[in-house]
Parts: structure tokens; sequence; C-alpha cells
């Protein structure tokens, strides 16, 4: 589904996709007027999505490994941009403070709501149609869903036979993956938790599903986590799809990751306009399958 690309706080609050154009920066006036009517912590939020989905590339701070460290820059940028814009200190302690719990059980509450309680219709609850194709054939044997959400993917991979680990900070949305795999006679191995705290291990998967889970954040743990002859299987917004709507978390840029994952040989690798599963219409997605050599 999504990482935290920016921190912990930035996927949770970025990713739902808001169908727009980007491309036109707001004033300030206008993006308060757009969340006027909001209750004070969603406009909190809201503000401070708004703002990130209008910050250039350039300054939204790159790749770090320490996701905390990222975020306190984000959360500092964005501090200084408030205070530009008249907000008193107090205030800005209060919003940021919001902001950071978000990043942390609220993370998991935002991805309980967006997943169950306030699905959108439009949301894929089928098994990603590349993951079916690049599995087809395949002698099934370990899985790891990554933020595997309701389970659509894991539970699938489950009924061709795999032995599938499946994990998410979203508790409910899990809940409701094992509830489906009871009633499909089912046993899908799960773990509440974060991309983060998860073990990928070494040499212990024979897949691993980045079903839009981010990009190439995590590219050394799946290369080490991957059983020689193990495959990558990987799904995610193109950056391309930023031009009509607004995404944050599975964002790759043009290339990116045959270049991320240069210990893995490429099975394919194409960047075609589809209909993603987190999206209500077509975007340009990135898809990738990839193998570690046998040594």
């Amino acid at each position: 589904m999504r990482i935290r690309t920016v921190g912990l706080i930035v996927a949770g609050l970025l990713f739902a996709v808001q169908p727009g154009n980007c491309q036109t920066a707001r004033s300030r006036t206008e993006r308060e007027q757009q969340i006027a009517s909001l209750p004070e912590e969603q406009r909190t939020f809201e503000r401070f999505r708004l703002w990130w989905t209008e910050l250039p590339e350039s300054e939204r701070g790159g790749r770090r490994e320490d996701a905390q460290l990222q975020q306190d820059a984000v959360l500092g940028k964005y501090a200084e941009w408030l205070k530009d814009g008249g907000f008193a200190p107090t205030d800005i302690e209060k919003q940021l403070a919001l902001l950071r719990k978000r990043g942390g059980a609220g993370d998991a509450e935002f991805w309980n709501q967006y997943l169950v309680k306030n699905r959108q219709q439009w949301l894929n609850s089928a098994p990603n149609g590349f993951l079916v194709e690049m599995v087809k054939g395949r002698k099934p044997g370990k899985a790891l869903d990554v933020a595997m959400g309701e389970g659509r993917n894991t539970i699938w991979l489950a009924q061709q036979g795999w032995e599938v680990t499946g994990f998410d900070p979203a508790d409910q949305a899990v809940a409701v993956a094992q509830e489906r795999a009871h009633h499909f006679g089912l046993a899908i191995h799960t773990e509440i938790t974060t991309m983060e705290r998860f073990d990928f291990g070494e040499n212990r998967w024979d897949l691993i599903v980045l079903s839009y889970a981010g990009c190439s954040q995590i590219a050394r743990q799946v290369e080490k986590a991957l059983k020689p002859g193990g495959i990558l299987v990987e799904e995610a917004f193109h950056t391309d799809a930023l031009q009509t709507m607004k995404i944050g978390g599975s964002l790759c840029k043009p290339g990116e990751l045959p270049s991320a994952f240069q210990g893995l040989r490429v099975l394919r690798y194409e960047e075609p306009v589809a209909k993603p599963d987190f999206a209500p219409r077509p975007a340009r997605v990135v898809r990738f399958a990839a193998e570690k050599p046998v040594e």
C-alpha cells in the first residue's frame, strides 16, 4: 500500500489519492478558505497535506535511512512555513504535536479509516494484476506481503498454495484479512507492525510483494531478505501521476527501480498508463519484477 517515504507521518497523510491539478500552487488564503469548514484537528492535517503536495521535490529531503530524522527535517521546514504565514508559536507547536501523533498510533488509525471504515468503492479489492501475472507458473514457497492492508494479495497467494506472511500497522485492516482467511479455510501469518520494526531477515523469502508500498526505500532489506532464486514483484505510482492527482507515498521516478535493485536480475520493467489499485482513474504506474541470482 504505502511507505513512510518522508518519515512516519507523511505516508499516512498523503497517500490517499485526491484527483486534481497539482501544477498550480495556491495562495495561503486560498488554502485556508479551502479547509475553513473542517474541524480543527482535520484542518491541521489537511493544511499539512496541501503544503506537502505543492512542495518542490528538491525540497522534500531525499531518502534518508533514519525515518525519524527525515520526519524532523520535514516538520522543521513546515514550522518555518507556518511561522511565515503568521501562526503564533503556541499554535505551531500544537499543530506539530498533532502531526507527530498521526505518525505513530494515528497512522494506524488513518489506514484503518482509509481501508476499512471509510473505504472508497474504487479501491481494488482483488489481487494486484501484475502480481497474478508474474507468479503464474512459479512453484509456491514463502511469500511476504509488505504493508498488506486488508490482505487482498496475502489471501490470493495463500489460495495458490504459498505460505504467506503479511504485516501492516493498521490493526483493523489486518483483522479483516484474518477473518477472510478464516472464511476461506486458509492459514496466513500476520503482524501488526511497521516497515521500520519488521524483521525482513536474510535469505528468507521466495517472493516479496511491494504493492503500492513505496518505491525503492527498502531495496537493501529486500535484496538481503530474498532467497537465491526468489523474486520481487512491485507496482507503484509513477511520478507522472502527480500531474493529475495528489499522491504521496508510493511514487517512483522513471527508471528508479532497476537502478535501485542492482543486486537483482530484472525480469520485467514497464511504465504504462493503467488503472492503479489505489486511484479512481487511469494514471502512469511502474511495474517491476526481479529475481535474486542463484550463486
